[in-house]
C-alpha cells in the first residue's frame, strides 16, 4: 500500500474550499488556525485525519470529484471567476458544471477559443508550470500582410519588455489582400504575448483564437459551450507528446 504523505497546511485549507493558498498562509500567520489543539505555524504539514480548526471551526477535506472542463471562450469575457467591475467573466459560462472549477492559464478579453478549467490543483500546476513547456496552437488573423522577414522574426523571437520571446512555429494558412491567417505554435503563455509579438514586427491582430493545448484539440465545440475532457485527453495534456520538437 502506498504511503500517504502529509501536505502543507495552507494547501489543506485551500483544498477544503476555505481560502486560496495565499489567504490560508495569512490565516495561519494571524494565529487563526489550530491543528490537533495546538497553534499552527507556517510550514506545518497535516494528514487528512488531523483535526484542523480555522477561526474555531473544524474543517474537513471534502470528497471532491475532479473535473476537467474544456470551454470555447467567446470574445468579450475575461478569464476570471469574478470581477469587481461587473465585467462578463468565464464563471458565467460554467455555472452549470456542478463543481467549483477555475481556469488553467488565461485568454485575454479580446481573444477566444480553448480554455481549460478544473478543480484539480495538481493538474493545474502541471499544465501551467514553465518547465513542462506545454505547447498551445493559435489561429491568428493579422493585418495588413506578412513577409518572410516578419515570419523569421516571429519564429526566432522578438524583444518584448526587454526580454526575447521563446522560439515559435509559424505557418501561413491563408493569404489575401490586407489580411493573413497564421497558425502560431507557442510554448510560453505570457499575458497578451501574441499581440505584443505581432505589434513588435508591425502587424495588427484582428482576431486571435486558441484551437489546441498539448495534444488536445478544441474541435467543433460551439462558442460559449463547455464539455468534460475525456480520460484520454487528460493524459495527453499531462504527457505533452512531441516529435522532433513539433507537436503531434
Amino acid at each position: 500500500m502506498a504511503k500517504i504523505e502529509p501536505i502543507r497546511l495552507q494547501k489543506f485549507i485551500s483544498q477544503c474550499g476555505i481560502a486560496s493558498r495565499r489567504k490560508a498562509e495569512e490565516l495561519i500567520a494571524q494565529g487563526n488556525v489550530k491543528v490537533n489543539g495546538k497553534q499552527a505555524k507556517l510550514g506545518d504539514k497535516v494528514l487528512a485525519q488531523d483535526k484542523v480548526y480555522v477561526k474555531g471551526k473544524r474543517i474537513v477535506m471534502p470528497k471532491v470529484q475532479h473535473r476537467y472542463i474544456m470551454l470555447n471562450k467567446p470574445r468579450g469575457f475575461i478569464t476570471t471567476m469574478s470581477d469587481e467591475r461587473g465585467r462578463k467573466c468565464v464563471a458565467q459560462l460554467v455555472e452549470d458544471v456542478g463543481e467549483r472549477v477555475y481556469p488553467v492559464g488565461r485568454l485575454d478579453k479580446d481573444s477566444e477559443g480553448m480554455l481549460i478549467l478544473t478543480n484539480d490543483g495538481d493538474f493545474a500546476n502541471t499544465i501551467m508550470h514553465p518547465k513542462n513547456s506545454i505547447y498551445k496552437i493559435y489561429r491568428v488573423t493579422v493585418r495588413p500582410s506578412v513577409d518572410e522577414e516578419q515570419l523569421v522574426k516571429l519564429e526566432t523571437g522578438v524583444e518584448i519588455d526587454g526580454k526575447k520571446t521563446a522560439p515559435a512555429q509559424i505557418h501561413v494558412l491563408h493569404k489575401e489582400p490586407g489580411r493573413v491567417v497564421l497558425e502560431m505554435i507557442l510554448h510560453e503563455g505570457k499575458n497578451r504575448e501574441i499581440r505584443k509579438m505581432c505589434e513588435a514586427v508591425g502587424l495588427e491582430v484582428a482576431r486571435l483564437k486558441r484551437t489546441q493545448i498539448g495534444g488536445v484539440k478544441m474541435g467543433m465545440l460551439k462558442q460559449g459551450d463547455w464539455r468534460d475532457l475525456t480520460e484520454k485527453e487528460v493524459k495527453k495534456l499531462l504527457t505533452n507528446p512531441m516529435i522532433n520538437n513539433r507537436p503531434l
